[in-house]
């Protein structure tokens, strides 16, 4: 194997003739580093593989064994085991995840040949972003003015998060083929940030700042994808993995919450103690009018819109993924908005997090063309665990500091059981090749 531009290459694959078979190690193998790329998680990396060779090599002993940049197959007998490692460099696009994720649901299903997946994969790899800086830096003025309005920051909170969330995305985009840099962006895009909106607030004069005006923009950068299929692992007892995911995330959410201290300290910003609130609990209001005037309550639906269609853009969704996206976190804040009166936001999240991983594996048996893991992340980032930890972290707000990790098991039991209502339903259960459409 060889990596070039941070995607992996297999030469065997390249040089051999069109006769020559396909490896199922390799291929497997290759499939399994693609799948990681896109930021499945290691166990149903793994459950994926083990559908496929079944499906395609029956009665084959190939055994997997997955890490976050490494899937190892070995078969029984053989001193030797065959080592795929992932790309090491940014992760895939949606529009990327959703052809794996789709590659990976038809060679399950019989229609695509296991001597095709290597074609398959280095196609998926290939596929390019028009015009990716461009998109970066909108996707991330839209994500970032789009949680603003969501927790109902005032409208100069609003429009200076648009503006400061562009100049993160920037960074992010400049640096993030810099392995070095990955450990102090973090750090230094939330001190950017803070600093930005303290100087502004300082000038103008506009007293304590909204929580969110400082987390906004920084929520590009927050890994609560990353800390939720974390603890979703080791709940699956992959405890090295789930265990070296959690810590780095913890570390990220740590050097984010240093710089906005740093910030707050050079610029003496103030924040609000009662903004720190989850979504379905956002009430504050200001009182005062203008620039200085909170957005109503209805325009968090625009926020919700606003975000989706940030996110597909940050992420590279296109089109067709960023209207369902768009219909999917509406969807979901419908309901955390209608349970959170009832249950209390905690609950709230686990209940939707769990309806919505059944919902999506629905979707995806019924059309390949809006993978369950794309379908679900978008608004998985709508629940927000990570944003959760940082303002935990950012406020030293007891209640905050408490209902970081409850959110966090919340979902995390609501995942697991909507997998385990979606198995129970032979929902994943992948399609014969008579049946498959």
């Amino acid at each position: 194997r060889a990596s070039a531009g941070g995607r992996p290459q297999v030469l065997r694959f390249l040089m051999m003739s069109p006769t020559d078979p396909v490896s199922p190690d390799v291929a497997l193998g290759d499939l399994g580093a693609l799948l990681l790329d896109a930021g499945v998680s290691v166990t149903d990396v793994r459950g994926t593989l083990e559908r496929a060779r079944d499906a395609v090599v029956p009665g084959t002993e190939l055994a997997f064994a997955v890490l976050p940049e490494h899937v190892f197959v070995s078969r029984p007998g053989v001193p030797r085991a065959t080592t795929i490692a992932a790309g090491g460099g940014p992760g895939l696009t949606f529009r990327q995840t959703a052809h794996a994720s789709r590659l990976a649901r038809r060679l399950e299903a019989g229609r695509v040949a296991l001597d095709q997946v290597p074609a398959h994969v280095s196609h998926i790899r290939g596929l390019e972003r028009r015009h990716p800086a461009l998109q970066t830096a909108l996707g991330g003025a839209l994500l970032s003015a789009g949680l603003a309005v969501l927790f109902r920051c005032p409208w100069w909170a609003v429009v200076l998060a648009l503006l400061v969330g562009a100049l993160v995305a920037s960074i992010v985009l400049l640096t993030e083929r810099i392995r070095a840099a990955a450990a102090v962006v973090p750090f230094v895009a939330a001190l950017i940030s803070t600093l930005v909106v303290g100087v502004v607030a300082d000038r103008l004069d506009f007293g304590a700042v909204p929580l969110f005006a400082v987390c906004a923009p920084v929520a590009l950068l927050v890994p609560g994808a990353l800390i939720t299929n974390a603890l979703l692992e080791l709940t699956a007892a992959d405890i090295v993995t789930g265990a070296s995911r959690l810590v780095y995330g913890l570390i990220m959410l740590t050097f984010m919450a240093a710089g906005i201290f740093a910030g707050a300290a050079a610029t003496g910003l103030r924040v609000d103690p009662r903004s720190a609130a989850l979504v379905g609990e956002t009430s504050l209001v200001t009182g005062h009018s203008g620039w200085e005037a909170v957005p109503p309550l209805a325009w968090s639906w625009v926020g919700v819109v606003v975000l989706a269609v940030g996110i597909g853009l940050s992420f590279g969704s296109g089109f067709r993924l960023t209207i369902a996206t768009v219909v999917i976190m509406i969807c979901t804040y419908a309901a955390l908005m209608l349970l959170s009166p009832f249950t209390g936001s905690t609950i709230a999240t686990g209940i939707t997090a769990g309806l919505l991983f059944l919902a999506a594996r629905v979707l995806e048996r019924v059309t390949l063309a809006v993978p369950a893991t794309v379908s679900f992340q978008p608004a998985f980032l709508l629940l927000v665990p990570g944003t959760v930890g940082l303002v935990a972290l950012a406020s030293f707000d007891a209640a905050a500091l408490a209902a970081a990790p409850m959110v966090f098991i919340s979902l995390c039991i609501g995942t697991k059981v909507g997998a385990l209502l979606a198995d129970a339903l032979r929902i994943t259960r992948p399609a014969s090749p008579a049946t498959a459409t």
